[in-house]
């Protein structure tokens, strides 16, 4: 393969050349990457610089990237407070909040349930909108479907939300093809929110096919695989899961020495490798990157102008095969509240 050495600068030339795309046929158009803020908030990622995370938001932007992706629960409404901070004295309309909800929390690291109550929903949307300092959120998406509530429902209170101006578009995450054509029924869906990587790739037979006969967008979080195939992965980094477990993380980082080899070739790194493989999979795709620094994000964005051959894709299946991780994205108990698996 032929090297193509790419900056790890942010530079305004990015900023000027950086695609946008509408989210489905009905969502808002967004830069075709967006920056994941949950890792600002701790979390399995270890504490975070509040300095450096607000400085990378500002780096964000100003490279033109204009989707921010939150969730009232990460660090507790910290992550709000930070983004609040981060967006002060911006233009409203220079940037897309997609905000996630419902998903309870007690004292310690264990989540509770879901709740996609019609009346729980009003409550987090109040809170959001104090805590991030808007009169609006763009997309408002329910974290997880709650088994004890028709989807229908909570769809039908955002709907309220649309109407009454507090919410611009809805969003889902995490859920299957039915209810992703149950919600849509109740009211278009700009897009669905879900792990897809090179290591997670269980969207493919059903979901993506649903998304694109129904016009939703997809925002891909993980493309990293929570930093495995980052290329920067080291053991102690505090992260855990089925994937990071004694026997499987040694299979899954061979898999990353094989697209090393490929980036090295290709003249660039593991990290813009994998998110570009991701956009490679449909123009309907933006991929989330969780970047935490000003270097990581740096080193993200060049991704997006990675234009990878027929051939070049093929080689990466060759050396990453569908399945070919070992271990499932979450722990159990977790996976069986998803709508799709690995």
């Amino acid at each position: 393969m032929m090297k193509t050495p790419i900056s790890y600068a942010v530079t305004s030339a990015q900023a000027q050349a950086m695609r946008n795309q509408r989210l489905g046929r009905t969502g808002p158009v967004v830069s075709a990457m967006g920056l994941g803020a949950m890792g600002m908030s701790g979390g399995p990622y270890g504490e975070a610089d509040r300095g450096e995370s607000i400085a990378t938001v500002h780096a964000a932007l100003d490279a033109g990237v204009t989707l921010i992706d939150t969730g009232d629960f990460y660090g507790m409404g910290h992550n709000e407070l930070l983004l609040n901070e981060a967006l002060r004295g911006r233009d409203r309309d220079s940037y897309v909040l997609s905000v996630k909800f419902g998903q309870m929390r007690g004292p310690g690291p264990i989540a509770g349930p879901q709740d996609g109550r019609p009346e729980a929903v009003k409550n987090f949307l109040a809170y959001s909108l104090t805590r991030l300092g808007v009169d609006h959120i763009d997309i408002y998406r329910p974290a997880r479907l709650d088994p004890a509530v028709p989807i229908e429902e909570t769809v039908g209170a955002v709907k309220e939300m649309v109407e009454a101006g507090y919410v611009r578009h809805i969003g889902l995450s995490e859920v299957g093809p039915e209810t992703i054509r149950r919600a849509h029924a109740v009211h278009p869906i700009a897009d669905l929110q879900i792990e897809y990587s090179l290591l997670s790739r269980a969207v493919e037979p059903e979901i993506l096919p649903t998304l694109r006969e129904l016009g939703i967008g997809l925002t891909a979080y993980g493309v990293l695989g929570r930093g495995l195939i980052s290329g920067h992965w080291s053991a102690g980094k505090g992260v855990r899961g089925p994937r990071f477990a004694p026997g499987n993380v040694e299979h899954n980082l061979t898999l990353v020495e094989q697209l090393r080899r490929i980036a090295e070739a290709r003249g660039c790194t593991v990290a813009q490798l994998a998110i570009a493989w991701v956009s490679a999979q449909g123009p309907d795709i933006v991929p989330l990157v969780g970047a935490r620094t000003r270097p990581r994000l740096a080193e993200a964005l060049p991704a997006l102008d990675l234009s990878l051959t027929t051939d070049e894709l093929a080689v990466i299946e060759k050396a990453v095969p569908k399945g070919s991780a070992r271990g499932d994205r979450y722990p159990a108990a977790f996976m069986a509240a998803l709508g799709v698996g690995n």
